[in-house]
């Protein structure tokens, strides 16, 4: 697998998401778009790179701004930039519970340091999960 191409700018995992394992998977594609209402066509996603910074099954009209910027600057990831990290990764909690934006920065940092293969064979998939299931260690 390609996981520059499957990683976001922002650090978000593509392969470990379910708009990502829609395109091979019909019933999971429908179960996708009657949950969030929208039409089966758009219940799936190439990855963002692929997508040029726009996902349908979120109803963007243009790229996002951590897209719009990396590409500007001629970047890969957040973490290569000397503004590192800047308010285009600030977590909105409004929408917490329908997209992972909080776990953009901590993976970019994990990107930093093990790089991306590393990370994407040894940590995304626990971090994911440990994110969304995991509970508080006080």
């Amino acid at each position: 697998m390609d996981y520059w191409q499957m990683t976001a700018p922002c650090g978000l995992d593509c392969f470990n998401c379910l708009l990502y394992s829609a395109q091979s998977n019909e019933q999971l594609r429908k179960v996708i778009a009657d949950k969030m209402q929208i039409p089966l066509e758009d219940a799936v996603c190439n990855g963002c790179r692929a997508q040029g910074g726009q996902i349908a099954a979120v109803k963007m009209t243009q790229p996002c701004k951590v897209y719009q910027c990396i590409s500007q600057k001629g970047i890969s990831f957040c973490c290569d930039c000397s503004d590192f990290p800047c308010d285009h990764l600030h977590p909105y909690v409004d929408l917490a519970a329908q997209r992972p934006h909080n776990i953009k920065v901590y993976n970019l940092c994990l990107i930093k340091k093990m790089g991306l293969q590393r990370w994407a064979e040894e940590k995304a998939k626990s971090g994911r999960e440990k994110y969304f299931h995991g509970k508080l260690q006080l």
